[in-house]
């Protein structure tokens, strides 16, 4: 019975070091750090700046009405910056990754 569990156990390991599915969990939860980094960065930080400067200050509940239809632009717009922004890092990050394996 020990060698079952053994030989299941090696087929696991196996499995993991093949697929690299360890990296890529590592590179998931880095992602929702990351994710949650810009997201906190672009609400508290850049849109303050941006919510100065834009008429009556609150953009995050900005809306566009065409009929029955509300658009929530502000909503939008925001997810849009903490998009861009989260492509830029992971932009980055493998470039610098690439170059060092060169």
């Amino acid at each position: 019975m020990a060698d079952v569990k053994k030989s299941l156990m090696q087929e696991f390991m196996d499995f993991l070091n093949k697929y690299g599915v360890i990296g890529l969990a590592v590179a998931f939860v880095m992602g929702a750090a990351v994710t949650k980094l810009v997201t906190a960065l672009v609400t508290d930080l850049i849109m303050p700046i941006i919510g100065a400067v834009i008429p009556g200050g609150d953009w995050k509940a900005a809306t566009l009405s065409i009929g029955n239809i509300k658009f929530l632009v502000g909503d939008f717009t925001s997810a849009l910056i903490d998009f861009i922004i989260i492509a830029l890092v992971i932009f980055l990050l493998v470039k610098s990754i690439i170059k060092e394996k060169k």
